[in-house]
């Protein structure tokens, strides 16, 4: 019962399945040879199609066996139409019904109809005799009633349009009797009405006709030659009026079929027999009949599936001419000799990988062309691919998925499909159907690690690599390229795409800025793994970046007060004894480890035996107790180090008194104010030489100019000049603002109808042949020539995946670069590539401000000076976009380097070079010979060795007392302080970088020798005698530089009055329009874009002579030019004021 309930639940699933597949047979009758383009009916609307959905779904006439498709189908009218000449002779033969095989396939969902097309016969065939002629041989004995073959006429039609019937000439002899085979087909015997005699007449000539039942009806003729032989007894009989037998297909050559005989009664000559078939077409003469003995053998291919069966006419003729007839039939038995035929009718590939099992994908026929059971045939495919066959309408099989697909496991299946017939022997074939799985973003990216950590110095360069992330994506193309990106948040505030960015194609991680351990320890970012799917897929890791500390930080000195002029002062107890706390050095270092480990120690000290420092707590103690004999005034240089490599540090000084309170201090004056007032004199003495030698200077040159201009020849000129009111320089360019020069374009749009690619193959060369049927066959070809036409499906390529380019700092406005390269393989405007920047900021500008690309070449400008100190390098983005509709582009990063050039001089800290005051240091007087007495403390804004400064004492008031450091700037003494060494000494340092060329600074050093401030006498300036010395060297320089301006003076007034003489006049008469805002021809105007461009007018300007008066005036003028509103008329004087009065020659002008 379950079996039962089983196999009927299979058998309606199966009638399901043909309902969904098959909504049921369509017929149309048609009659043959149908004009090409005739419509045969609206399968469409007969079926119930949506028509709108007809091409969507890929609807197609097909033909079971692959043969010739004979209709075709209208997708936007859902007609069925004649395609090629439908004949029915040529289809079925003699059939009695002609049925056309035709499908209709629509996918999405796979859809089978089948088309059965009844083709009518039409009259278009006449009747015909085998024989242009029948040759009669009859005995003049035979007698009355006698009957003689005649044959048949064949008509390739069928029913009413074949053969009807035949009428004989009008004759004295004989008459026409027609009979019909048991096929229905109709043969005449020619009936003797009439005794024939051989001496009266030896030969009869007949008309035979063969007639149709068509429609206009149409006749076929043939001649019978009737030869009237001398008597003769008996004609041979037949052993058997018709003979039957069988034979199977393809039976070889020569096998013996039959033997059929027959026997005359006469004797001799008259008795002997000669067999032969009548009237047999040449597409049935598969059979050899031996004329003596009758046997029947086989004369060519036996083929049960075109021909079932044979019936022909035997003769048997003795030696005298009479004749006797049979039947010869012939049954051919099928045999197992054709393969199963596999024909794939639909298949959807690719395959979506998330096809839900049980989907169809492909429909196979197949087709057996023997009979009954050997026409049986069994369908299978091998079994390890997840697909299987569903038998459908007979011979209809469903390729239908079984499980999930996979195309990351596998992406592609070669499916072998086996088809085996039920003979005897069974005959089988296969086919091989190749399936891709087409992609679907199933994947998202997956990141090698789970989180990534980056380790950095602090200081470290701006675009420095920190590390790299990497994302595996297992899907095919743009599914399964992966693009890294910034996930927003914010670092202390700020952007964390102002701390680092991410390369989208490589996943490396660059720092944006420079850290500082001080302010920044870590912080953690996020990047995105983004696929290029639809819609895209996306993972996130994290990424920690710690920043390790760098000793960049020198101590910091919290007590005593570094700041201002003034000094700190601690008061120490007469009565401190040793080991008692005096003061505290308290500093502070912003590295952290060892970098932060200060310690500190005294440098320099009034009394190196007297106090002492703790090392590491900055304690200032007394070593011993105080006593009288110990000054009043005691100085400490207090030096902070910390632990770093290399160590930093930083130094104060400490003032103490010994004293119980403030009372027994002397008062502490300041330097004199006679001291700042004899620099400012000196100054204001150099300032004035200066102004005077630039007077002086500017009255020589006025003189010599309009001297020079009474020499020079006049020009005469009566006439206006028209110069645009706006006039505006050659090579002035407006950009808009957007970094690129624009250019103007046409579209054309070509479109193709196949997969083509230009790019590959631009041109076809297609030769159409085309060959008839006949015998033999003719042709004829035509060549076709095809241009593929280009579609803008190539985006510009760069050269390179990123470029570098290198310019040195204080460069030049308008300087190039470097320059990219775009290919774009397309043609004409669709691979003409523009350049452009991308719109971005550098530091806080648009990138514009900064350099600039030619749209045209790739070549990038700098449109500013660049300074290192303030920017030492950038990143600007190209894109490369072509002409086409729509365009496509690309980008390319390009990383500017900005070098360090020798621009900065050093830069003095200590002593200060600002104001009015000197720095005095105090030098006791017991100091030795390397004791450390200041130190010059400076800085250059350079890097590398522009930086790299050097310290010389260019002047000292004595040169053998004091050296300085070459490196250090230390300024020791070389040697033990005397008594007879000047209490007062001024150094002047010259602070020198290893540039090319070197740049220096200079500073003066004021140092007093003494122990202690009390034997300081009241500080007065420098003295007047010294002052007076140095005024008076000023004077000198003063009066030698206005002595040498008033000898050029004199020389220069002289040249000119001799050089007038010598010069003709011209004479100018006439209107010079000025533009009213004019700038100059070097003047570029890029509007923030940076892009210059190259177009230049040129101006000539000539005499006719070189000592001639006539003025030539010469000029190029543009479509553009207005005239001004605007005239400057006419006088000399007003021609020198507009074109100068310098010595500029007017003869010849060139730019």
């Amino acid at each position: 019962m379950d079996y039962r309930s089983f196999a009927l639940r299979r058998v309606l699933a199966l009638i399901f399945l043909v309902l969904q597949r098959v909504n049921g047979d369509v017929s149309y009758s048609v009659p043959e040879e149908m004009k090409r383009g005739s419509v045969v009916g609206n399968i469409g609307k007969d079926l119930g199609l949506d028509l709108a959905r007809l091409s969507a779904r890929k609807a197609r006439i097909d033909t079971e066996d692959n043969s010739v498709k004979y209709c075709s189908l209208n997708l936007n009218t859902g007609e069925l139409i004649v395609q090629e000449r439908i004949d029915r002779e040529a289809l079925c033969e003699k059939k009695a019904s002609c049925v056309l095989k035709q499908e209709l396939v629509l996918e999405n969902p796979l859809e089978l109809h089948r088309i059965s097309i009844h083709v009518q016969d039409i009259n278009d065939n006449s009747p015909q005799f085998k024989e242009e002629s029948i040759k009669l041989e009859i005995r003049e004995s035979a007698v009355k009633g006698a009957r003689f073959l005649l044959g048949e006429a064949h008509d390739a039609d069928i029913g009413q349009n074949t053969v009807q019937g035949y009428t004989l000439q009008q004759n004295d002899h004989f008459k026409l009797n027609v009979n019909t085979k048991s096929s229905n087909r109709k043969y005449c015997e020619l009936l003797l009405d009439k005794e024939l005699d051989r001496e009266d007449k030896q030969e009869l000539q007949l008309l035979l006709t063969a007639v149709d039942g068509g429609s206009p009806q149409r006749s076929g003729t043939v001649v019978i030659h009737v030869t009237v032989l001398d008597a003769n007894d008996n004609a041979p009989v037949f052993s058997q009026s018709v003979y039957k037998t069988s034979l199977p297909e393809n039976s070889p050559l020569d096998t013996l079929v039959i033997t059929v005989s027959a026997a005359d009664a006469d004797e001799g000559v008259n008795s002997e027999i000669t067999y032969g078939f009548d009237h047999v077409l040449e597409d049935e003469n598969v059979f050899l009949l031996d004329t003596k003995t009758g046997v029947v053998r086989v004369n060519g291919a036996i083929d049960y599936e075109k021909i079932p069966s044979y019936e022909m006419q035997i003769s048997a003729k003795d030696g005298l001419g009479l004749v006797a007839y049979a039947t010869l039939i012939i049954e051919i038995t099928d045999v197992n000799d054709n393969a199963p035929v596999i024909h794939l009718k639909s298949l959807t590939n690719p395959i979506p990988e998330n096809v839900s099992p049980g989907s169809e994908v492909g429909i196979i026929n197949v087709q057996d062309r023997d009979s009954e059971n050997n026409r049986q045939v069994r369908c299978s495919i091998q079994q390890n691919v997840p697909f299987k066959l569903v038998a459908s309408i007979k011979n209809y099989y469903s390729l239908v998925t079984t499980g999930q697909l996979d195309r990351e496991l596998v992406s592609d299946y070669n499916i072998t499909i086996s088809a085996t017939d039920e003979g005897s022997p069974p005959l089988s074939s296969s086919k091989s159907v190749h399936l891709s799985v087409a992609d679907v973003n199933d994947n998202p990216p997956v990141f090698e690690e789970q989180s990534y950590s980056a380790y950095v110095s602090e200081n470290n360069r701006a675009g420095s690599t920190l590390c790299s992330v990497s994302a595996r994506d297992p899907d095919w193309r743009q599914n399964g390229t992966v693009i890294y990106s910034l996930l927003a948040a914010e670092v202390s505030g700020a952007p964390v795409s102002s701390y680092v960015s991410v390369n989208g194609d490589t996943g490396v991680i660059h720092a944006v800025r420079s850290f500082d351990y001080e302010q920044l320890r870590s912080f953690k970012v996020h990047v995105m793994a983004r696929d290029n799917g639809s819609p895209p897929l996306s993972s996130n890791v994290s990424v920690s970046v710690f920043v390790s500390d760098v000793n960049d930080n020198p101590p910091q000195i919290l007590y005593p007060a570094p700041e201002g002029n003034s000094f700190m002062t601690e008061l120490v107890p007469k009565a401190a004894h040793g080991g008692s706390l005096v003061s505290k050095v308290i500093a502070v270092d912003a590295d952290s480890g060892q970098n932060a480990w200060l310690s500190y120690h005294i440098v320099q000290s009034s009394d190196p035996g007297l106090f002492t420092i703790g090392v590491h707590s900055g304690e200032i103690r007394t070593q011993r107790d105080i006593s009288e004999s110990d000054s009043m005034k005691q100085n400490l240089i207090v030096a902070v180090k910390d632990n770093g490599q290399p160590s930093l540090s930083a130094t104060c000084s400490m003032y103490l008194l010994i004293s119980d309170n403030l009372a027994e201090v002397p008062e502490l004056k300041d330097i004199s104010y006679e001291e700042k007032n004899s620099k400012l004199t000196s100054y204001l003495i150099i300032a004035l030489v200066c102004v005077s030698t630039f007077f002086l200077t500017f009255i020589i040159i006025i003189l010599g100019v309009r001297f020079c201009r009474r020499r020079k020849p006049r020009m005469l000129f009566d006439g206006a000049v028209t110069i645009p009111g706006a006039y505006l320089p050659p090579n002035y360019a407006d950009v808009d603002g957007t970094g690129t020069l624009r250019s103007a374009y046409n579209y054309d749009a070509y479109l193709t109808t196949g997969q083509l690619d230009r790019e590959l193959v631009s041109d076809y060369n297609i030769t159409i042949s085309a060959t008839d049927e006949g015998s033999p066959p003719l042709s004829s070809s035509k060549s076709v020539h095809l241009s593929v036409a280009d579609v803008n499906d190539n985006p510009p390529v760069f050269e390179e995946q990123s470029y570098s380019a290198y310019v040195r700092e204080n460069n030049r406005a308008g300087s190039t670069l470097c320059s990219v390269s775009a290919r774009d393989p397309d043609w004409r405007q669709n691979g003409t590539v523009i350049y452009s920047l991308l719109a971005a900021e550098v530091s806080g500008a648009p990138v514009s401000s900064y350099v600039s690309v030619n749209g045209d070449t790739g070549v990038i400008h700098a449109v500013r000076s660049f300074d290192y100190e303030q920017l030492r390098s950038f990143k600007v983005h190209v894109m490369a976009r072509d002409n086409g509709s729509p365009p496509l582009s690309s980008n390319v990063s390009v990383s500017v380097f900005v070098s360090d050039v020798n621009d900065n001089p050093p830069q003095i800290l200590y002593p200060a070079p600002e104001g009015n005051s000197f720095m005095t240091e105090l030098v006791p007087k017991a100091a030795h010979g390397g004791s450390l007495v200041s130190k010059v403390i400076a800085v250059d804004a350079d890097s590398g060795q522009n930086a790299w400064l050097s310290y010389h004492i260019v002047q000292s008031s004595d040169p053998g007392l004091f050296t300085i450091g070459v490196h250090s700037g230390e300024i020791r003494t070389q040697r033990d302080i005397s008594e007879s060494d000047s209490m007062k000494q001024n150094l002047i340092v010259a602070v020198k970088d290893n540039g090319q060329p070197s740049l220096s600074a200079t500073c003066s050093m004021y140092l007093l020798i003494s122990d202690n401030l009390a034997e300081v006498p009241e500080l007065k300036d420098i003295s007047y005698e010294e002052k007076n010395s140095k005024l008076t060297s000023y004077l000198i320089i003063a009066l030698v530089c206005v002595s040498t301006f008033f000898l050029t003076f004199i020389i220069i007034i002289l040249g000119v009055r001799f050089c007038r003489r010598r010069k003709p006049r011209m004479l100018f008469d006439g209107a010079v329009t000025i533009p009213g805002a004019y700038l100059p021809p070097n003047y570029a105007d890029v509007d923030g874009t940076g892009t210059l461009r190259s177009a230049y007018n040129y101006d000539a300007y000539l005499t006719t002579g070189s000592r001639t008066s006539d003025f030539k005036f010469v000029t190029s003028y543009n479509d553009n030019t207005l005239p001004a509103e605007q005239t400057l008329r006419k006088s000399p004087s007003d021609f020198a004021d507009v074109f100068g009065d310098g010595d500029s020659s007017p003869e010849v002008g060139t730019h």
